[in-house]
């Protein structure tokens, strides 16, 4: 375990830091969260939901996968977004992809094995179904950042697919989805312009 003490000291100066500005901080988190918001993102450990939006604990409840992928046979990402949005009642929900994402290269390039190939299926359909647009684009960077781009587009579609999405829609519940792509190059969000409010 002395290979991980450090992480242990990192989290005692992370809550100094924190007790220090707002002494009540987990005094309040303790009781309740409320986020109005499910950050639905890749696992890539350049993508930490909280701080490239720069949120606090509480303020926004995450979902990661390889390659943010909202899949409807996924017990556990279906699970998250009905907590979210029935229980947490958030306002918004973002699918959050990243640039030089390692799930859609590893699908385009037919690189996984395993549970992960088929993981990753849904992504060869997003390519298969838009084969001409990215052939045509030649770089095969642009290529994959535009793959990375179609893919938030094809999870947004099917988050506002999954049942507890529809339910809060169909009840007057007011809740957005929302596509947008990080950029590990720079740091900085980019809306893809795909969001929905409704059926």
């Amino acid at each position: 375990m002395k290979e991980l003490q450090h992480l242990f000291e990192s989290n005692r100066e992370w809550v100094s830091e924190i007790t220090a500005s707002d002494p009540d901080f987990f005094k309040r988190l303790a009781k309740q969260q409320k986020p109005e918001l499910l950050w639905i993102g890749c696992s890539d450990s350049r993508v930490p939901a909280n701080q490239i939006i720069n949120m606090l604990p509480g303020e926004v409840f995450v979902h990661r996968n390889i390659a943010n992928q909202v899949v409807y046979g996924d017990v556990n990402c279906q699970s998250v977004i009905q907590f979210a949005v029935e229980v947490l009642k958030v306002k918004h929900i973002i699918v959050c992809g990243h640039y030089g994402c390692g799930g859609v290269i590893a699908s385009v390039e037919q690189q996984a094995q395993g549970v992960m190939a088929g993981w990753l299926e849904h992504i060869k359909s997003v390519f298969d179904v838009h084969r001409d647009e990215l052939e045509q684009l030649g770089d095969r960077t642009k290529m994959i950042d535009r793959l990375c781009e179609l893919n938030v587009a094809s999870q947004v579609k099917s988050l506002c697919q999954a049942e507890p999405v529809i339910h809060a829609w169909n009840t007057g519940q007011p809740l957005k989805v929302h596509g947008w792509i990080y950029n590990v190059g720079d740091g900085l969000l980019k809306d893809l312009n795909i969001s929905v409010s409704g059926l």
